[in-house]
């Protein structure tokens, strides 16, 4: 995130059994909002523990996730966010590091 802007918004992952969910924060913008950021999930990793591979999927304006085509399942998270051969790590408009989406202590896929 540029650092001009980073009073403003940040981007942070949700923790599930089987998925990682990327979001998006921004802070307060109107006062009778309340001081609270707001949160919007942008993209979510998830993992199949039976073929052991994560999947990148989308979100639509409904809330519902969809598998981003471009880049296949892979069992690496460094390999899914390089999108193989062709770099989409930013294909939300983020540049997203692979070691800050999860820790490799993660229980994630245990």
């Amino acid at each position: 995130m540029p650092e001009h802007v980073r009073d403003e918004v940040r981007i942070e992952v949700d923790v599930a059994e089987r998925h990682l969910t990327i979001v998006e924060c921004r802070a307060p913008w109107r006062t009778d909002m309340g001081a609270e950021w707001t949160r919007f999930p942008i993209a979510r990793l998830r993992y199949t523990k039976a073929t052991g591979v994560w999947s990148l999927y989308w979100r639509d304006r409904n809330l519902l996730f969809h598998a981003y085509d471009l880049v296949s399942a892979t069992a690496s998270i460094e390999e899914l966010l390089r999108g193989g051969s062709r770099s989409h790590s930013d294909f939300l408009g983020l540049k997203l590091s692979p070691r800050r989406l999860c820790d490799p202590h993660c229980s994630i896929g245990d």
